[in-house]
């Protein structure tokens, strides 16, 4: 009983390493503001409230990406919503219009003004 209770500890701890190492978010938050700036600000807002200058005029209001909801969403939901956009929503898909790293970059400036509920 004891292996058992041992072999379980230690698959837990790899689990949950491999998931942690997952969230890090390998983007430059400096470029990230840039590109957040220029493609994000009007609609998110300057404090990634979701009140940006834009968002009064849609129908379906930008996230608040300030929110638990959102922060609680692990690196790659947001980054495929920043990719493909979110049906039924304003938000379009930004492939093609950014670069990967561009993406990565104002994921890490997102994750840096409002980081995720999750506790490494």
């Amino acid at each position: 009983m004891k292996v058992l209770s041992v072999i379980s500890m230690v698959c837990l701890v790899m689990l949950g390493g491999a998931w942690a190492a997952g969230q890090t978010v390998r983007g430059n938050p400096k470029e990230g503001y840039a590109v957040y700036e220029k493609n994000c600000l009007r609609c998110h807002g300057s404090t990634l409230d979701g009140k940006g200058p834009d968002s009064q005029d849609l129908i379906v209001r930008p996230a608040n990406l300030q929110s638990p909801i959102t922060r609680s969403k692990s690196d790659w939901e947001l980054l495929v919503a920043i990719s493909n956009g979110v049906l039924f929503s304003p938000m379009h898909s930004f492939r093609g219009k950014l670069t990967d790293q561009q993406m990565l970059d104002v994921l890490s400036y997102i994750r840096t003004v409002s980081p995720s509920d999750i506790v490494s």
